[in-house]
C-alpha cells in the first residue's frame, strides 16, 4: 500500500520538505505541491513529481539553507540536471553534487548577471583529463541554456565537469582542480624548457596529459611501474635533454603531492616529452 509523505517545511509553491517512513527526509518537487500546505500535512506520493533522499545530515542542512534563495524553475532545472548527469554516467554519484553543483551555477548565474566575466585557466587541462566528464557539462550548459535562456561562458564547462569527476570518483572539486593547475604548471615548464608551444588540441598534448594524470594516480595508490631492461641507460644516453626534464617534473609532483614516484615514471615520461621534441623538429626542419 502506498505510504503517503509528511510535510516538514513548505520552501515554496513547488518545493517542500518532507519526511517518508522508508525513505527519511526528502526534498519533494512538484507544481503546486506546497500550496496551502502546513507541517504536518499529508503528500500522497501520486502527486510527487521528483523525489530525492539527502542521506547525510550535513547535505541536508547545506541544501535546506540553500534552497530558499533560488527560484523554482530554477531549483526544478537542477534537479533535471543532477537526474541527466546520473543517467549519462551509469554510476551512483556522491550526493554532495546536489548542494555543490546547484550552489555553484546559481553563483555562476548571479555574477554573469552582474557583468562579471567568467574566466578559468586550465579548462584545457581539465578537458583533456576528462573527457566524458566534460561531454556531460556541455549538455548542462545547453539544459541551461534552452530552460532559461543564458549562455554559459566556455571556460564554465570545465568548472561543472570538475563537479561532476567529483561526484562520480568521490574527489573533491578543490583536489580535482589542483590536479589541473598542476598539470597546466608542468605543461608550462616542458614549453620553457624545449622552447615549443603545445597544440592544446594535439594528440601529444592529449596523451601527455593523460600520462601526467596517470602518474599522479599512480603516485597517489603508490603503485609500481614495470620497466624493461637497461630502458633507463638508453634514453639517458639517446635523449639527455628529455631525460634531464622528465626527472625535474617528477620532481616537481613530489613537492606538489608530497609523495614519493617510482623511478620508471621519469624513463615513460621521457618518451613522451621526446615525441613532443620531435614535433618541433619537424614543424622547423
Amino acid at each position: 500500500m502506498e505510504q503517503p509523505f509528511r510535510v516538514e517545511k513548505t520552501l515554496n509553491n513547488n518545493v517542500l520538505i518532507a519526511s517518508h517512513p522508508a525513505y527519511g527526509e526528502v526534498v519533494l518537487l512538484g507544481k503546486g505541491i506546497g500550496f496551502g500546505k502546513k507541517r504536518g500535512d499529508e503528500i500522497a506520493e501520486s502527486a510527487v513529481e521528483k523525489c530525492f533522499v539527502l542521506k547525510n545530515e550535513r547535505e541536508q542542512e547545506q541544501y535546506k539553507k540553500l534552497l530558499p534563495e533560488l527560484s523554482e524553475e530554477f531549483i526544478a532545472l537542477m534537479s533535471e540536471v543532477v537526474q541527466h548527469i546520473q543517467q549519462r554516467v551509469g554510476a551512483p554519484l556522491n550526493e554532495h553534487i546536489h548542494v555543490a553543483l546547484t550552489d555553484h551555477i546559481a553563483f555562476t548565474l548571479k555574477r554573469l548577471e552582474q557583468g562579471l566575466d567568467v574566466k578559468n585557466p586550465f579548462l584545457a587541462e581539465t578537458k583533456s583529463l576528462y573527457p566524458l566528464e566534460y561531454e556531460i557539462a556541455g549538455e548542462v550548459a545547453r539544459m541551461i541554456e534552452q530552460k532559461l535562456g543564458i549562455v554559459l561562458p566556455e571556460g564554465e564547462a570545465g568548472f561543472i565537469a570538475l563537479h561532476i569527476h567529483s561526484a562520480i570518483s568521490k574527489q573533491s572539486v578543490s583536489e580535482a582542480n589542483r590536479y589541473s593547475q598542476l598539470i597546466a604548471d608542468l605543461v608550462k615548464i616542458v614549453e620553457q624548457q624545449l622552447g615549443v608551444d603545445i597544440d592544446r588540441e594535439s594528440v601529444h598534448y592529449l596523451r601527455f596529459v593523460r600520462h601526467l594524470r596517470y602518474a599522479i594516480e599512480r603516485m597517489k595508490k603508490g603503485e609500481k611501474v614495470e620497466e624493461p631492461k637497461n630502458l633507463s641507460k638508453i634514453l639517458k644516453e639517446a635523449y639527455p635533454l628529455c631525460y634531464n626534464l622528465a626527472w625535474k617534473l617528477v620532481k616537481v609532483m613530489q613537492q606538489t603531492l608530497h609523495l614519493p614516484a617510482d623511478d620508471a615514471e621519469a624513463v615513460y615520461l621521457t618518451l613522451h616529452l621526446q615525441r613532443l621534441a620531435e614535433k618541433k623538429n619537424n614543424t622547423t626542419a
